[in-house]
């Protein structure tokens, strides 16, 4: 008995080890989900953070990090100071547009009498701003500018002619949303007496329409306007509305790179506002100065590049006296200059073969900023203060992994999240100098599930590419990884202009689903190749004018260089990629037939002709002045090369990267007699997302990859 009951015992023994493993269940059932924290804010008196809590917004202690109760109860998705903290504007519900649009319900609180009121009557709205004295909030109804008296409750009509896919008053279209990374194009004046606003006018821009066919009998449509690479542009114009009078003013810059205007932004002074401007081409930027008293215009500098400028990642701060610090690549690493008023260069701040990848602020008393660099290496970011005027560094996070940080408005306190390939996210409260004070959220348990499930660390290499260069690289193998058998070989990337996907980070995106594969006796590798971030100008423009010529090359060559290695079947190479990284696996399966031998490309873009104009212009000017850098790195131009398996997935109602490429690419690979298979999600945009639609979707390549490869 005693015999049979110890045979048992280690059957269920032996059961449970083979249960443990990462599976699509677990991945997708939330098993794995780690811990955050919420809406952290720094409250102006630089002594209390808040976070959001299930029932409500939450006031900490920096000093003694415990919760001193709470500043508002309730359930809010988001929430927004006034600049005196008087009064606090709360997201109750919302509702997705775009990447970066919403429609929002809104409250607002007078947090001194306690007082509640409904923002525009508790009807939707998009981009409330508070004007700076906090007696009014600005907000866009229907494609028009309003602004709502706190006070009295009136709500004042600012402009009349926004009209959906015609005109847009201080909003962003589709494109410059997508692309220059906001919504809202309007700015008060710091004195609260006017309001700038760029008004864009987009009737004679293309429509893109796409059907969405749901369980009605007849398919609907959505119908916006999608300037598409060389097509007309929404016209823009920049507008001074003066509350006092309800007048408005056209800003003249008709002497000036007045194409795009992406960016609004309000300075110290009290009738002042900067636009940044550009031309077509992305490769020259106006920053200007507005008196929107008198309307004056006034250039404070030009920003230019022989190649491109980051028109999506614009980093312009205001200090003391009005001077300015300001972001740019011109030595070949983005780094941060420091202007005086008048926009004359006074010193460059940073320098060396690193990059500024994030600035968080600038504490005058100390004279110092505050910036997150590569100064530890290009995969890992790091936190650091600089003193601006003698150029004293000093680090004040971990020296390696991915470190951001949230700092009290005094920068005597600051919380830094902290992760690194094996270990997940960190809430750790430092002081101003990065010495630990508390930790406030870990995800030990989390990472204690992955080790059970036998979780394996990804390993950090460099790849010679055929320029000389080292590339970026990790791996994943099995957990009972043997270097004398020959394993296959699936690789991942995006490869997009100035992207990373290799970096000392905690993944929450696909990594997991990696981790499974290896489990199946795959080794994962990921390439980040020439055209990607945080290796300097030179490493990342080097694709101007050849938008996916050098990438592919270099995934081509990584992939050799993987073969070579002794643990590593070359026969058995395949690999994967979303969006950009659809576009470079389609590039693999037919410009790298000979060798990769499976192929997923989601999402794709087969034809840059298709994508819109802000991003292609950028790197490849129009159609019509390069159509050589469009034709000769199209996945369709080499259709007739397919050899390998591949799985092309596209969702029908993708506003970003049009099903449209994926047809275009199948028809071609069709004409050229090449099987394949298709799989294409019904009403589903580029994430293909919803209900069961990612569980089903990964089961689908997996079944693929495990077939196939």
């Amino acid at each position: 008995m005693k015999k049979f009951l110890l045979t048992l015992t280690v059957i269920a023994a032996f059961q449970n080890a083979m249960s443990q493993e990462i599976t699509l269940d677990k991945i997708y059932s939330g098993y794995y989900r780690g811990k955050g924290i919420a809406g952290i804010a720094s409250m102006k008196n630089g002594e209390n953070y808040l976070v959001i809590e299930q029932n409500g917004i939450a006031k900490y202690s920096y000093k003694t990090s415990q919760k001193e109760g709470n500043l508002v109860d309730g359930s809010f998705e988001s929430y927004e100071f006034s600049d005196d903290e008087s009064k606090i504007l709360l997201l109750k519900q919302s509702q997705p547009i775009y990447r970066h649009s919403f429609l929002g319900v809104y409250d607002v609180k007078d947090l001194k009498s306690g007082k509640n009121l409904s923002l525009n009557e508790g009807k939707s709205v998009q981009e409330p701003r508070f004007s700076p004295d906090a007696t009014k909030i600005s907000f866009i109804v229907d494609n028009n500018l309003f602004y709502q008296d706190l006070n009295s409750g009136k709500i004042t009509q600012i402009t009349e002619h926004g009209i959906k896919n015609k005109v847009l008053n201080g909003l962003a279209d589709w494109v410059y949303e997508e692309e220059f990374g906001h919504a809202r194009l309007y700015e008060w004046t710091k004195n609260s007496a006017d309001i700038l606003f760029v008004k864009l006018v987009e009737t004679d821009v293309p429509e893109i329409y796409i059907p969405l066919y749901g369980k009605s009998l007849y398919p609907t449509e959505m119908r916006y306007k999608y300037p598409k690479a060389g097509e007309k542009n929404s016209i823009a114009s920049a507008h001074i509305y003066h509350l006092a009078d309800g007048k408005k003013t056209k800003v003249n810059l008709d002497q000036f790179k007045n194409y795009y205007i992406p960016n609004v932004i309000q300075t110290s002074n009290a009738d002042e506002i900067v636009l940044i401007t550009s031309q077509r081409t992305q490769n020259a930027s106006d920053v200007l100065k507005v008196n929107t008293k008198t309307g004056e215009v006034k250039k404070l500098f030009t920003e230019t590049d022989d190649k491109w400028i980051d028109t999506d990642n614009v980093t312009l701060e205001f200090l003391e006296e009005n001077s300015f610090l300001w972001a740019s690549e011109r030595d070949g690493f983005r780094h941060l200059y420091w202007y005086d008023k008048d926009g004359k260069l006074k010193k460059q701040v940073t320098k060396g073969n690193w990059e500024v990848t994030e600035y968080y602020g600038y504490n005058p008393k100390s004279q110092e900023i505050f910036v997150q660099t590569t100064e530890k290496g290009s995969i890992n970011k790091v936190i650091s203060k600089i003193n601006i005027q003698n150029g004293k560094s000093q680090l004040i996070s971990n020296a390696e992994g991915n470190n951001s940080a949230n700092f009290s408005k005094n920068y005597s306190y600051f919380i830094e999240t902290s992760s690194t390939a094996a270990n997940p996210y960190t809430f750790v409260l430092k002081d101003g100098n990065g010495k630990k004070l508390k930790e406030l959220q870990n995800n030990d348990d989390q990472l204690k599930k992955l080790q059970a499930d036998q979780f394996a660390v990804k390993e950090f290499i460099t790849i010679p590419n055929t320029a000389g260069d080292q590339m970026n690289a990790w791996i994943i193998k099995p957990k009972n990884f043997d270097p004398n058998k020959k394993y296959p070989l699936f690789m991942y990337q995006y490869s997009g202009p100035g992207s990373q996907q290799v970096s000392n980070s905690w993944d929450n995106g696909n990594a997991l689903w990696f981790e499974m594969l290896a489990q199946k006796g795959y080794i994962i590798a990921c390439v980040d190749g020439r055209g990607t971030g945080y290796k300097g100008a030179k490493f990342k423009k080097v694709t101007y004018k050849n938008l996916g010529k050098y990438e592919i090359e270099d995934q081509i060559t990584a992939a050799k260089w993987l073969g070579n290695q002794k643990y590593i079947a070359k026969t058995r190479i395949g690999i994967f990629g979303w969006s950009f990284g659809g576009y470079m696996a389609s590039l693999a399966m037919t410009k790298g037939a000979d060798v990769f031998k499976a192929g997923i490309a989601v999402a794709p873009v087969t034809n840059w002709r298709y994508y819109d104009s802000v991003y292609t212009e950028r790197f490849l000017l129009t159609p019509q002045e390069n159509p050589a850098g469009y034709d000769d790195n199209s996945p369709t131009t080499y259709a007739n090369l397919l050899k390998g398996k591949f799985l092309l997935i596209h969702g029908t109602a993708d506003d970003n990267v049009h099903f449209q490429n994926s047809m275009e690419f199948s028809e071609a690979l069709i004409q050229n007699k090449k099987q394949f298979e298709f799989m294409a999600y019904p009403d589903k945009n580029h994430g293909i997302y919803g209900g069961q639609t990612r569980p089903q979707l990964y089961q689908k390549m997996t079944d693929f990859i495990l077939e196939n490869l």
